[in-house]
């Protein structure tokens, strides 16, 4: 099955895996601590992991389809994932 699937999706996959361990280990660590301040600091920083896998594998993809799409689409891509980082900001 592996020799089928392609470096880049298998890049992609194994962050997205480890972007869900570290939201489910996060929840445990909540229900651990057993503390309302402390659950909001652990949950603030995920707000650093989400945006960095999300650019990683955006990354991984458009590294993997180089060849395949024109350097316009690259951009468009990256300028919209530019724009959904801005909009989910904390101010």
């Amino acid at each position: 099955m592996f020799n089928l699937i392609e470096k880049a999706v298998l890049g992609m996959a194994a962050l997205r895996l480890f972007s869900g361990s570290v939201e489910i280990f996060a929840a445990i660590l909540m229900l651990k601590l057993n503390d309302v301040g402390k659950a909001l600091v652990v949950n603030s920083s995920l707000a650093l992991v989400g945006p960095v896998i999300l650019i990683l594998t955006t990354t991984i993809g458009l590294l993997g389809l180089a060849d395949k799409i024109s350097f316009t689409k690259i951009f468009w891509v990256l300028l919209g994932v530019g724009c959904i980082l801005y909009g989910v900001r904390s101010n």
